[in-house]
């Protein structure tokens, strides 16, 4: 993952930094570049939550680090009405968005137990469950997955698993769209003594199984078989579009909440106040995450149409707002090549995820409707 000088680190390249090429290919086109290469959103936040941002009047003073009582609160309040699930607000932390709080717990758990040393994550996920190891001086060790990209859990090795710090589990998986049994990965953590985190930021956009209380749209927390020994994340960059504001919380276990609580205390790590007066609005809004969720679902159909109308298969996920598409002949970065070429889009080759993923190209569905019709006109010229 990286080189040293010295013995020193040296970070490797970051992995959009890579893309140069692609995105100067796709931009010859006219109209320029669709870039699908990032999962940022491109759709409006709802206007009552900007008015909230802009009103609350708390820029003067320093924000509460475990998160005001009101956005504590709202988070409860949201778990109980989506999952059926109750969280007692002391037990929530706030996060400035959530990239932050994975790349930085192994190093916090580490300092808890320093008789551990390993960090278990997807073998197909984000990059930054890796580099949190490696940033902490941890052993980063893949966790394999299914042929659903879900974790297999019984092909952890036990040495390995007697040294883990934690275990990262992500459901709606990103880049693949995989849907773990949160349950069954919440036992086998309880059962090898090794705390479970799951990243849950996509659970919004969950496409597939069942829903997890009457009257919602399906999608699992990991704190719905109770708070021993885990902890739900979640973000409101994607669930809310609100990626610039940077709030994410995190609730479950209370040792381990109130651990992470006060460590990030005395680490200064506050969302600032403006950004958790928004939070608390943008949590009780549901009606334009529902929206938001249409507009995805409506993406994802019509770029797989896109692609299998010049000749690439795109399988649609169970969850998340990605496509994961088969590389012809396992080559990757033809395929993101080829993509740019031909439809002028800017996209993810796998290996940024894994090395098990580096048959496969990411494409992120968060470009305007606008985008979509462009490429609908571009695959078209090709076909004709």
């Amino acid at each position: 993952m990286s080189t040293s000088t010295a013995g020193g680190f040296v970070p490797p390249p970051y992995p959009y930094d890579r893309l140069a090429d692609i995105v100067a290919v796709a931009a010859a086109h006219d109209g320029g570049a669709v870039d699908l290469s990032i999962g940022t959103p491109g759709d409006p936040p709802a206007p009552a939550v900007l008015d909230a941002l802009a009103s609350s009047g708390t820029e003067r003073g320093y924000p509460p680090s475990i998160g005001t009582e009101a956005l504590r609160a709202a988070v409860a309040e949201w778990f109980d009405r989506r999952f059926g699930v109750g969280v007692d607000p002391s037990d929530v932390g706030a996060a400035i968005g959530t990239k932050e709080l994975v790349a930085g717990l192994p190093h916090w758990l580490r300092l808890r137990d320093p008789s551990r040393d390993t960090v278990l994550y997807p073998e197909v996920s984000y990059p930054s469950y890796a580099m949190g190891a490696t940033l902490a001086g941890c052993r980063a060790v893949p966790v394999p997955m299914d042929d659903r990209w879900r974790l297999d859990l019984s092909r952890v090795d036990p040495a390995d698993a007697a040294r883990a710090l934690c275990l990262w589990a992500n459901t709606p998986g990103n880049p693949a769209g995989g849907l773990d049994d949160l349950a069954a990965v919440a036992e086998w953590g309880r059962r090898h003594r090794v705390p479970v985190f799951s990243d849950e930021c996509y659970v919004e956009f969950t496409w597939s199984g069942p829903p997890a209380r009457p009257g919602q749209a399906p999608g699992a927390t990991v704190l719905s078989s109770g708070t021993e020994g885990v902890v739900a994340v979640h973000s409101l960059s994607k669930r809310s579009n609100l990626a610039g504001l940077r709030v994410g919380f995190y609730a479950g276990d209370p040792e381990l909440v109130h651990y992470l609580q006060e460590v990030r205390k005395h680490a200064g790590f506050m969302v600032p106040g403006p950004a958790q007066a928004a939070a608390v609005v943008a949590l009780g809004d549901q009606r334009d995450v529902d929206v938001q969720r249409e507009r995805y679902r409506t993406r994802l159909a019509r770029m797989a149409g896109i692609l299998e109308g010049v000749g690439i298969a795109a399988p649609l996920p169970d969850g998340g707002f990605y496509l994961w598409v088969p590389a012809p002949e396992g080559d990757a970065w033809r395929l993101a090549q080829r993509l740019a070429a031909e439809l002028g889009i800017v996209s993810s080759p796998g290996e940024f995820y894994g090395h098990a993923a580096s048959g496969h190209v990411r494409l992120a569905l968060v470009q305007p409707d606008e985008a979509m019709d462009l490429l609908e006109r571009r695959a078209g010229t090709l076909r004709a």
